[in-house]
This record gives C-alpha cells, sequence and structure tokens, in this order.
C-alpha cells in the first residue's frame, strides 16, 4: 500500500470517489480529484480530504470539468461508479496506455479478507443486507459494503484475513475491474435496466456477468433457477453453481418445498425454516432470502443459525418501506423501484387498490409492460417528472391518471382520491435525477410528505 512517488486520477467526486482519494492519500500517492461539478455543488466533501493530504499524500483537486491532459499524465485512472467509461477523457488514457480501474477493483487489490458480490437488476441491496445479518448472526466479523453505500475501498486500509464483505456491486462497477474476484459471486436476475447509458440488453447482461469472469473452480456461483438468462449461465462458469428457486426442487441450492424452506448439496438436504418466517412483502423477497441463506451457507454459516436472522430481518428502507396509515389507508415507500422490472414486483406484492406514483428520468424502459398489471391493480396513477409524457402514452386507457408538480403535490392527490382499504404507493419506474438528488432524497420527501398528512 504504498504510492509515494505515483500519480492517481480519481474520476468523480461522489462516495467511491472521496473514499479513494482518502485511502490513496493514506498511501502517500499524490491524487488528482476531477470532477464536472465544482467545489460547492459537492456539499464539502472535499473539505477532509484537504486535511488528509496535510500530513500524507498530495491532492490536486480539479473540479468544475475535466482537463484532458491528467487522463494522460497520471499513473493510474481510478473511475466512480457514476461516471460511464464511454467518456472521450477516458480513450485518452487508453491510448496512453495509463490502466483504467473501478474503486473495486482498487479495493480488491489492497483488501484482506473474504468477499460474497452480489449483483442482478433487482434487489441487491436487500440481499446484501440480509446476507450481512446472516453472517453477523452467525458471529463472523461481517461488513456491508459497495453499492449499498459505504465504499469497499473505505475498509482496506484496516482490514483483516477474519474480515468477510457482502458486497452489492451494480453494473457500472463490474465495467472496471480486472482482478477482482468474488469467492461467491451472484447475480439475482436480470431484467432490461440502464438502457439510458447501454447500447443494449446484451450489453448490460455483459457487464454483469463480468462477476464471475476472474472466479476458479473452487469458488460458487449462485443464480436464479427461475429466470431463465441467469439459470443458463449455470453451464458456462468456472466457478461451482449454486442454485435458488421458489419454484421447484434442486439438485444444489436453496429452494421452496410445501411450507418449508431447504437447502441441498453433496452432503444431503437441510429443512432451513417455514416461508412464513419470511415477514417482507413480495415473492421477489422471498428469492432474495432464498438467495441470502445459500450465499451464508456457502461462507460458513451453520444453518440453524439462519432462521432468527431472518425472522428479525424487517427490510430496507425505499424497498416497499411502510410508512404509514392515516384514515385506514396505508402509505408504503418503494422509492427504489427505479425500473420497470422493480415496478412490476412492487405492484405484484399488494392485492391491489392501489393509488401509485410514478415518473422521474426515464432509463430507457418500455412503461407498455406495466398496462395490463396497472390495469388489474391500479385505482389511479399520479405521474410526476420528466417521464410522465412517456409513461401516460405507454399506459392510455389502463387508468385514471393525473399529472403532479411535486411529490407534496402528488401525495396530497392520492390522499383525496384514496379510501378506507387503499395503498398509496410510491413506486416509479424511473431515475430520480430529475427532480431529486438520488432516490434515497425522493423516498424521504415522499415520508415526509405523507407524515405531514
Amino acid at each position: 500500500m504504498n504510492y509515494k512517488g505515483k500519480t492517481a486520477l480519481v474520476v468523480g467526486a461522489a462516495k467511491s470517489g472521496l473514499a479513494a482519494v482518502h485511502f490513496l492519500l493514506g498511501c502517500g500517492a499524490r491524487v488528482i480529484l476531477t470532477d464536472k461539478k465544482n467545489r460547492g455543488e459537492l456539499e464539502g466533501g472535499v473539505i477532509p480530504l484537504i486535511e488528509t493530504a496535510r500530513h500524507s499524500g498530495e491532492l490536486i483537486l480539479q473540479l468544475g470539468g475535466h482537463q484532458i491532459d491528467s487522463f494522460r499524465s497520471c499513473d493510474f485512472v481510478v473511475v466512480s461508479p457514476g461516471v460511464p467509461l464511454a467518456l472521450p477523457e477516458f480513450e485518452t488514457s487508453r491510448k496512453a496506455g495509463v490502466p483504467i480501474m473501478a474503486e473495486i477493483e482498487l479495493a480488491y487489490r489492497h483488501l484482506n479478507g473474504r468477499i460474497i458480490g452480489i449483483t442482478g437488476s433487482n434487489g441487491k441491496t436487500t440481499t446484501t443486507t440480509l446476507v450481512y445479518g446472516l453472517l453477523a448472526g452467525a458471529g463472523f466479523k461481517a461488513h456491508a459494503a459497495g453499492n449499498i453505500g459505504t465504499p469497499l475501498i473505505s475498509y482496506a486500509a484496516n482490514s483483516s484475513s477474519e474480515n468477510i464483505y457482502s458486497v452489492e456491486l451494480s453494473s457500472f462497477q463490474l465495467e472496471g475491474i480486472h482482478q477482482f474476484r468474488p469467492f461467491v459471486g451472484a447475480i439475482l436476475n436480470l431484467t432490461p435496466d440502464h438502457l439510458d447509458r447501454y447500447p443494449g440488453y446484451e450489453q448490460y447482461i455483459d457487464a454483469k456477468r463480468r462477476i464471475f469472469m476472474n472466479q476458479k473452480v473452487t469458488d460458487y456461483a449462485v443464480l436464479n433457477a427461475d429466470d431463465p438468462r441467469t439459470e443458463a449461465m449455470a453451464s458456462t462458469v468456472s466457478a461451482k453453481p449454486v442454485l435458488f428457486s421458489r419454484l421447484r426442487t434442486l439438485e444444489c441450492g436453496t429452494f421452496v418445498r410445501g411450507n418449508r424452506v431447504l437447502y441441498k448439496d453433496e452432503t444431503g438436504e437441510t429443512d432451513l425454516f417455514p416461508v412464513s418466517a419470511v415477514g417482507l412483502k413480495g415473492t421477489h423477497n422471498l428469492e432474495n432470502v432464498l438467495a441470502a441463506c445459500a450465499m451464508a451457507i456457502l461462507a460458513g454459516a451453520p444453518a440453524e443459525s439462519l432462521e432468527e436472522s431472518v425472522r428479525s430481518f424487517k427490510g430496507v428502507e425505499h424497498r416497499i418501506e411502510w410508512v404509514a396509515e392515516s384514515s385506514g389507508v396505508q402509505y408504503y415507500n418503494d422509492s427504489k423501484a427505479t425500473n420497470v422490472d422493480a415496478t412490476i414486483k412492487s405492484l405484484e406484492a399488494f392485492p391491489g387498490n392501489i393509488l401509485l406514483i410514478a415518473g422521474g428520468r426515464d432509463k430507457g424502459g418500455d412503461f407498455t409492460v406495466l398496462k395490463e398489471l396497472v390495469r388489474e391493480k391500479v385505482k389511479h396513477l399520479v405521474l410526476i417528472g420528466e417521464a410522465a409524457g412517456k409513461i401516460r402514452e405507454a399506459l392510455a386507457g389502463a387508468v385514471e391518471t393525473s399529472d403532479a408538480r411535486t411529490m407534496e403535490e402528488a401525495v396530497s392527490m392520492c390522499r383525496s382520491l384514496a379510501q378506507p382499504g387503499d395503498i398509496v404507493l410510491l413506486a416509479p419506474a424511473c431515475a430520480s435525477f430529475d427532480m431529486f438528488r438520488d432516490y434515497e432524497q425522493r423516498g424521504r420527501v415522499f415520508k415526509e410528505a405523507v407524515r405531514t398528512l
């Protein structure tokens, strides 16, 4: 971890970028931090780095835009996940022979301990959090990291071989790996997403598949047997495939039979707990629990330790999160439903009588696939954000629709239309960046609007 005399260019001053800078400065590196945002827009995140640089390393800030010469004159580039690798500045680095890596790649090269890597179109945060909880409940020195909020590089300096990391990985992060190798890698599911950033669905899948590219026969690939695209990967990976299914019995993995969750491997079949132990809404969350239990067992957690942690797991903020009941109406926040498939899963978690708030920044999704489900379950649709017109056109004739300029107005509309027994659900099917900083802010604004009722 000695980078003295080396110049690192860190692109992107969000959480991952700032954590990478902090680590590299601590290793004595000369670090250039570049971001298109100016210092005022970065909300003071660079100020602690300046203090760190006084004690070790050297920090150069290039904010408000990128300086092309830095991309060719540095020793290596570290990229934040929000920065597309297709930017022309990176081509300058490639032509100059400068290595480009994701923050998780930098972390992997310096991290002691084992890594469980979790990706997929939906359910990553819930599953990553639950894997951490299952391992911690079994007595492991576990940590949750990655796209879940805490950058993996944050743990590198003080890591030990006893640590185990449950790491949420986005397709963006996986684009920038070279040596990164989780001993357990998982793809939970695959549905079209981020098609505003990829040329097509296959390129998006290829990015996800990179989670397995460095695995060996001693590693494990956890795959969804109920998703044809992920099940097909079982015959292509180098690692040992371990599947999960809520629909059928498996030869190796976790599955549901009757009302029980079971795990089976070459040593035999183990009864884990009743399906009723899973307190989260939606069949997709049962799949997340199956995947998490498989990963925990592969990491060494005793099968008998899992039930208590599953029963106590109440879910994650912004994932079909119960907010309040008012005048007999239930309010749920699923702001993390940032693509069409996530909104489908959210709607399927409820029997009907839904007043749905949707819209935001379009990610290239096909909103027409929502039409029949919306017709079946949604009483009224309130649209917000840039994609409102596209969604209205896609769902024309399916449901009565209104437009709202703000989240507060959307909640107020739903309140005036809702009857006792109804459900008001925020499940946008879109990104948040047109109106909010991120999906978390969107969800919290929704919750605050509900709580003022």
